[in-house]
């Protein structure tokens, strides 16, 4: 059963994301914060971490820069619904600032179930190594 870490300040998107993995069968550690998902990774062994990019502190990429160093094998999903009031300037592109830092894949919030357990999927299946068939 594949282990996955969720790092969200927001308590209604993190146990929706909870409750979301456990029913497909992931083993789901919650944290609601930097801190506190960084504790776990220090007492666990993940197979993907879920993090989102804006959250208290924890400023910005912060957080994505240090769970990457700490855990630089395990796959990175950076999550961000940050947004803009402005729609007159050109936003930054987070997502893609993340994938610099070392996310593996980034997810624009509002996700949908599929594209966040294809994204699990991905990265799982990315990370386990491809058993060779000519191997005795």
């Amino acid at each position: 059963m594949p282990r996955i870490l969720v790092v969200d300040d927001d308590p209604m998107v993190g146990a929706t994301i909870e409750v979301l993995l456990q029913r497909q069968g992931f083993d789901v550690t919650l944290t609601d914060g930097g801190e506190t998902g960084l504790a776990a990774l220090e007492q666990q062994i993940f197979d993907a971490m879920l993090v989102d990019i804006f959250m208290p502190h924890m400023r910005g990429f912060e957080s994505i820069r240090i769970f990457h160093e700490r855990a630089p094998t395990i796959p990175l999903i950076a999550m961000s619904g940050y947004a803009f009031a402005s729609s007159a300037s050109p936003s930054p592109d987070f997502l893609r600032m993340a994938l610099e830092l070392g996310a593996t894949r980034c997810l624009r919030k509002p996700f949908t179930p599929e594209t966040l357990l294809t994204a699990i999927k991905e990265c799982l299946d990315e990370a386990t190594p491809v058993k060779d068939n000519k191997s005795p």
